[in-house]
């Protein structure tokens, strides 16, 4: 027993040593495992990954696949899969120089002259002789707006490029401000190569920029002819037919170009703007989402994104989408409008007042601007610049309500009070005169000398025969006018400026044929209001109702449109479609325009139905009281519904306001004969029928023959 404590610590001793190397055993036996683990981990991470190379080299096509794929996209139009193969090509052999140059053209087709230079940049690169890049670096550097690179560029072409090489240089020389030598430079180029689509389709381009609308469509459809697939010319076609025809007839020509390449942007942009003008504002998002697709950033599809914005009346949102243009927009008419009319609805008047100045310094004559830019400083305390603005608007006879109205404003907050008084007083009655053009600062001598100085200058010829009609030389201005419309046949603004001299002369008939001419090559707004114009002077009023008919069929949006529809419908006593027209109008433009409510009242009351004119007649009275056509209808909405004393008050006040209106003289003397005043209304009837227009003449000699004397 003494024994064992001597023993036991020496077998606990040994069984130690035993467990601490079995330890050491295993714990050497795992670490060759983890060794041979991770090694063998590592070897199938290895093969993995070569699987996975060889897997992608075998599933990414080679260069010659790419091109064939590419070129195969080029001949169905697809330019953007067309790019997107010869990017492939030139990733699989980075020095391909026919990838290289392939992608440069598809580069060049979808208008981007920066990829584009660069794909020629690497071509050159990658030894493509400089000889076949002179023409496509030129067009390349025309798109990045090195008109004068494109010309050296193009000069240096040989044989082989000369077509593209004489196209970038005819547009260059057109940027440059020679329009008519890139022309005749474009036309000798499709003498030469009468079969290059994209030639003619230059052509027709710098035509339209020229005002040269035939010419252009003549361009426009040779190019089609002889490729159907060229999308800048299915393009250029449907802006032709949008300003020839109208908005929804371009529509199909835009689609046509989308088919081929959904993410052409210049298609895109025309599509989406034509979209948002008629009033289909979903499509138009898309399509402006799909341009910004295809280019992120771009300030245009940006632009039409604002506008929609702005007309669903959320500006903030409009704001924030001009911001995002980053300056793209800075010094555009478009931009500087919108960005002015969003710091205006925000009481941010002195900005909104400096952008709309910028417009005007473009466009001196844009008259919305200008009563915009009164209406801004007037509001930013600037009584005085508001006046400066408004002059030219507010000094000729056929100044609208409105512009009156802001400068009797202006004149009190200068404390004028006579002068606003005057103002006021010519506010309340409507302008009862035809509009006259713009007159001229220059003498006769100093712009005869302008057009003798630049006699193919159309600004300076157009400036002489004004400065004609406005001194009374009307006979000269007509005989210079036609000159310049026979000169020019397909320039809408030629055949406009001949109508405005017949015009001028009182030879109505003959200017409504200049304007028809004009609009059978640009049926705008502009070219509308003359030709209705023109043959409501004629009595041509079915022409002009047709005219209307047709413009708004194509541009149902048109507020002016439907205003004139309105008042060709009632002059021709159509008052159903009157009411029916007005109605689409209010709900357009809603229940703030005084004139609308007062010729719905108008049309109603006319339609047999007096009782649903009232509302609106008292809501435009309500919104113009001293204006003699709401008075006026207000009380002939009374009378027609058997209110004769009321209807006596408001067109007593009508016709003080405007004695020498013919159709308010006999509706009040319709309630006065009512009120049993026999002498008055006869009074009031006589003065009536002096009017030739006065388009009641029997109903008037009627009632007067049967009042008692």
């Amino acid at each position: 027993m003494l024994d064992e404590p001597a023993t036991y610590p020496l077998l606990r001793g040994r069984r130690k040593r035993r467990r601490g190397a079995w330890l050491r055993r295993v714990a050497g036996v795992i670490g060759s495992r983890r060794i041979r683990i991770g090694a063998a981990i590592a070897l199938l991470a290895g093969i993995a990954i070569a699987i996975a190379y060889v897997a992608r080299r075998a599933d990414a096509p080679d260069a010659a696949v790419s091109i064939a794929r590419g070129r195969a996209a080029l001949a169905r139009a697809n330019y953007s899969a067309a790019r997107n193969d010869f990017i492939a090509a030139v990733r699989s052999e980075p020095d391909n120089t026919t990838a290289l140059i392939a992608l440069a053209k598809a580069y060049l087709l979808l208008e981007d002259g920066v990829a584009a230079g660069g794909a020629i940049d690497r071509a050159r690169g990658a030894g493509a002789p400089a000889t076949v890049l002179h023409g496509l670096r030129a067009m390349a550097l025309l798109l990045q707006d090195d008109a004068a690179g494109a010309i050296v560029e193009a000069d240096q072409a040989g044989e082989r490029d000369r077509a593209i090489a004489q196209r970038a240089k005819g547009r260059a020389l057109a940027v440059q401000g020679d329009r008519a030598g890139g022309i005749a430079l474009l036309e000798r180029t499709v003498a030469r190569f009468p079969r290059d689509a994209g030639a003619w389709q230059d052509l027709g381009r710098i035509r339209l920029d020229n005002g040269d609308v035939g010419g252009a469509n003549v361009a426009a459809q040779r190019a089609l002819a002889l490729d159907l697939n060229n999308l800048a010319a299915l393009v250029l076609r449907g802006e032709l037919v949008r300003s020839q025809y109208g908005l929804v007839a371009a529509l199909p020509w835009f689609e046509a170009a989308l088919r081929r390449d959904a993410y052409y942007h210049r298609a895109l942009i025309e599509y989406a703007g034509t979209l948002g003008d008629i009033g289909r504002a979903r499509e138009a998002i898309a399509a402006a989402r799909g341009a910004l697709a295809a280019r992120p950033g771009d300030p245009q599809a940006l632009y039409l994104l604002a506008v929609i914005a702005a007309r669903a009346g959320d500006l903030s949102l409009a704001g924030d989408l001009l911001d995002q243009s980053s300056g793209g927009l800075d010094g555009l008419p478009g931009g500087l409008l919108l960005s002015g009319a969003i710091d205006y609805a925000s009481a941010r008047y002195q900005q909104a007042a400096v952008k709309w100045q910028a417009l005007i310094g473009a466009q001196p004559m844009n008259l919305v601007a200008r009563r915009l830019l009164g209406a801004a400083l007037l509001r930013s305390g600037d009584a005085k610049g508001a006046l400066d603005a408004l002059r030219p608007l507010a000094l000729r006879d056929d100044a609208d309500t409105y512009t009156l109205t802001l400068v009797a404003r202006a004149f009190e907050a200068r404390g004028e009070r006579d002068w606003a008084a005057r103002f006021l007083d010519r506010a309340a009655h409507a302008p009862a005169v035809r509009a006259a053009p713009f007159g001229q600062d220059d003498d006769p001598g100093v712009l005869a000398e302008a057009v003798a100085d630049a006699p193919s200058d159309p600004a300076a010829a157009v400036d002489n025969i004004r400065g004609l009609i406005e001194r009374g030389d009307v006979a000269t201005a007509i005989t210079r006018s036609e000159a310049i419309a026979r000169a020019s046949p397909g320039a809408p603004p030629a055949q406009l400026l001949l109508g405005d001299a017949l015009a001028a002369g009182g030879r109505y008939a003959r200017a409504g044929d200049a304007y028809a001419r004009a609009a059978d090559l640009r049926f705008d707004q502009p070219v509308l209001l003359r030709l209705v114009e023109a043959w409501a002077q004629t009595g041509n009023r079915a022409g002009a109702a047709d005219a209307l008919a047709l413009y708004l069929a194509q541009n149902p949006s048109s507020v002016i449109a439907r205003r004139l529809l309105s008042n060709v419908q009632l002059a021709s006593g159509d008052n159903g479609g009157a009411v029916a027209t007005l109605e689409r109008l209010r709900t357009q433009i809603g229940d703030g325009d005084a004139l609308v409510l007062t010729q719905l009242a108008r049309a109603y009351t006319r339609a047999g139905d007096p009782r649903a004119a009232i509302p609106f007649a008292r809501a435009a009275y309500r919104l113009s009281p001293m204006n003699a056509g709401a008075s006026d209808a207000y009380g002939a909405a009374l009378f027609a519904a058997g209110d004769t004393n009321g209807a006596l008050q408001l067109l007593t006040k009508a016709v003080r306001l405007s004695p020498e209106q013919a159709e308010i003289r006999w509706h009040h003397a319709q309630a006065l004969a009512d009120a049993g005043r026999a002498a008055e209304a006869r009074q009031s009837i006589a003065l009536a029928l002096r009017d030739p227009a006065f388009g009641e003449r029997v109903a008037a000699m009627r009632l007067l023959s049967a009042l008692p004397r």
